[in-house]
C-alpha cells in the first residue's frame, strides 16, 4: 500500500504545491485546512490529475479540539500516517514591537506555535507506536534571524527551529525522523495575508528579483522525505540566488 502523508495548510502555497507533488508521486495524500471550499477543489483536482487517493479534513489548527477530533475521525487505514508536514502558518502586521496588535500576534502565536504543536501532539503517537514516520516541519529564514519590524513573527520561527531540535532528540529512539526546511522570500498569499489583502503592498515585496516559488519548497519537502531510511536532513535553509540574509535582497530596478 502506498505510504500517507498529512499536510497542514494544504489550501494555498506551500502546503498546495506539497499536496501536489506528493499525490504526484503516488502517496495517499491528507489534505486539511479552513476553507473547506478549497479543500474539496483540491481533492477533486488532485484526483483526476494523478488518480490518487485524497482525504480532505476541514478544521482550524488553531483549535485543539477540532484538530483531535479530525484525526480521532481518520479511518483505520488512513491513520498509519508516515509523513507529517507542519506546514500552516502565517504573518501578519509588519509593526514595531510598541506598535504592534494583539490580535495579530495571538494569530501568529496560535497558528504557527499552538497549532504545530497540537497536531504533532495528535499525529506523532501513531508514529511512536509503530516506530516509523517522518515530521517535516516548515520554519522560515525568520526563525534563524531577525529583521525590522518581524519582531513576533521571527519569534514564532524562532520556536519551530527550537521545537524541530527538541522533536528530533524526543523522538530519536522511537526511529523517527524530524526535519526542519527554512525558506527565505517564497511568492505565495504570504505577504496578501501579513498586509491583510492589500495586494498592492503585497506585490511590492517581490519587485526586482526572482523569489522562491512554492514548487521549490515542495521539490525539497519531497526529496527530504524521499530518502533511505539511515539518512535525515535535520535542518534546510533554502533562499532565492537575489537574498543573502532575511533583510538582504538584491533587486533589479
Amino acid at each position: 500500500m502506498s505510504r500517507i502523508v498529512l499536510i497542514t495548510g494544504a489550501t494555498a502555497g506551500i502546503g498546495r504545491a506539497i499536496a501536489y507533488q506528493f499525490a504526484a508521486n503516488d502517496f495517499r495524500v491528507i489534505i486539511t485546512g479552513r476553507r473547506l471550499d478549497r479543500l474539496e477543489e483540491i481533492k477533486a483536482d488532485l484526483v483526476d490529475k494523478f488518480n490518487a487517493e485524497v482525504l480532505a479534513l476541514n478544521f482550524d489548527i488553531r483549535n485543539s479540539i477540532e484538530v483531535n477530533k479530525a484525526i480521532e475521525s481518520l479511518p483505520q487505514d488512513w491513520k498509519a500516517i508516515d509523513i507529517l508536514v507542519n506546514n500552516a502558518g502565517l504573518a501578519v502586521g509588519l509593526n514595531k514591537i510598541h506598535e504592534g496588535l494583539l490580535d495579530d500576534w495571538e494569530r501568529m502565536i496560535d497558528t504557527n506555535v499552538k497549532g504545530l504543536l497540537y497536531i504533532t501532539k495528535a499525529v506523532s503517537p501513531l508514529m511512536v507506536e509503530r516506530c516509523k514516520g517522518h515530521i517535516i516541519n516548515i520554519g522560515s529564514i525568520a526563525g534563524k534571524e531577525t529583521y525590522p519590524n518581524g519582531n513576533v513573527y521571527c519569534a514564532t520561527k524562532h520556536a519551530v527551529d527550537a521545537l524541530s531540535k527538541s522533536m528530533r532528540i524526543d523522538l530519536v529512539d522511537f526511529g523517527i525522523k524530524v526535519t526542519q526546511i527554512a525558506p527565505g522570500a517564497v511568492e505565495t498569499e504570504f505577504s496578501n495575508v501579513r498586509f491583510k489583502g492589500d495586494d498592492a503592498r503585497a506585490e511590492k515585496v517581490y519587485e526586482g528579483f526572482e523569489p522562491l516559488r512554492a514548487e521549490d519548497i515542495a521539490d525539497a519537502v519531497y526529496y527530504c522525505a524521499s530518502l533511505p531510511d539511515h539518512v535525515n536532513i535535520n535542518d534546510l535553509v533554502i533562499m532565492p540566488t537575489a537574498q543573502a540574509a532575511a533583510s538582504v535582497i538584491v533587486r533589479k530596478p
